[in-house]
Parts: C-alpha cells; sequence; structure tokens
C-alpha cells in the first residue's frame, strides 16, 4: 500500500482470526488465575465465584457444592448434579442454557455454511452454462434481428421501385445514359 493512501475494509479471515487470538488469550488469563493445588471440595459452601476461579470445578446450585468437573465426560452425569443447577465458567449460565445456546449456534453456523455453499454452487453453475431463461432471451433477440433485417431490405426494395418509377434510381455509372 502506497504512503499515505486509504485502507479498504479488514477483510473476513482477519476479523476471525482477531476473534481466535482474543478467545485464546482470555482463555490462558482464565487458566492464570487458577490457584495451584485448591481442591474444589474446599470451595463447598461459600460462593459461585470463589469456586469458578478454578476452571476444573463446577459449582452445584441445588446443594451449594463445589465438585470437581468431569474431564472424561464432556457433560456432567445427573448423578452429580442436574444440568439445570450446574455452572461452570460464570454463574449467571446453567449448562441447559449453554447447551441450548450452543446448539442454536452451532445450527446458524452450519445453516451459514450450507447457504454460502449453495450460492457459490449455483453462481459457478451459472456462469458456466447460460439457463433456460437466458437461451430463450437470447433466441428471441436473435429471431427480432432477423426479421429486422428482413423488413429493412423489404423496404429497401420498396424505395427502389419508387425510385425506378420516378427516374431517380441511382445507377452504378451515372455516365451511361449520355
Amino acid at each position: 500500500m502506497a504512503p499515505g493512501g486509504t485502507r479498504g475494509p479488514t477483510p473476513c479471515w482477519a476479523l476471525l482470526l482477531g476473534g481466535a487470538a482474543l478467545l485464546l488469550l482470555f482463555i490462558m488469563d482464565t487458566a492464570a488465575q487458577e490457584p495451584s493445588g485448591v481442591g474444589c471440595s474446599e470451595n463447598t459452601n461459600r460462593s459461585c465465584e470463589e469456586c469458578l476461579k478454578n476452571v476444573s470445578c463446577l459449582w452445584c446450585n441445588t446443594n451449594n457444592a463445589c465438585l470437581d468437573y468431569p474431564v472424561r465426560k464432556i457433560l456432567p452425569p445427573g448423578s452429580l448434579c442436574k444440568l439445570s443447577s450446574a455452572r461452570w465458567g460464570v454463574c449467571w449460565v446453567n449448562f441447559e442454557a449453554l447447551i441450548i445456546a450452543m446448539s442454536v449456534l452451532g445450527g446458524a453456523v452450519l445453516l451459514g455454511i450450507a447457504v454460502c455453499c449453495c450460492c457459490c454452487c449455483c453462481r459457478t453453475k451459472r456462469g458456466r452454462k447460460p439457463d433456460k431463461s437466458d437461451e430463450r432471451a437470447m433466441r428471441e433477440q436473435e429471431e427480432r434481428r432477423i426479421r429486422q433485417e428482413e423488413r429493412r431490405a423489404e423496404m429497401k426494395s420498396r424505395h427502389d421501385e419508387i425510385r425506378k418509377k420516378y427516374g431517380l434510381f441511382k445507377e452504378q455509372n451515372p455516365y451511361a445514359k449520355f
């Protein structure tokens, strides 16, 4: 880019890369806040915020218990804590809401990708071969052009006949009469 030139809009991939970098920094910052050697059970009957300072802990609202998150399973089992009462990461979102929100977000992303793929496929298909309406329009345009040429030739012949009748017809050699 030339010095002093204006910059265009930021590309989409740059925004995604920046967002991923911010997310990575947030995760690293949260992991850095984890106190080493402190078990989750020590925060039982305290506050949710104190429990969730350690990212490996799970807060259960029903019995105010701070539990170790079952890392071998994706979701905590119902015997440990109900999903509507379980909190992880932040205290104001339960697992049910988190699952629903992530499902809707994932579905929206997949739907967006599918729509983009369909648009790209339709665009490349349209670029390769004209569709029926384009072919019909081109055929009609060619027919109109042919009819116009026929009418033009007919009018020229009529005008030539009138010129001959009144002696105004231009010959190739105007001195041939003499």
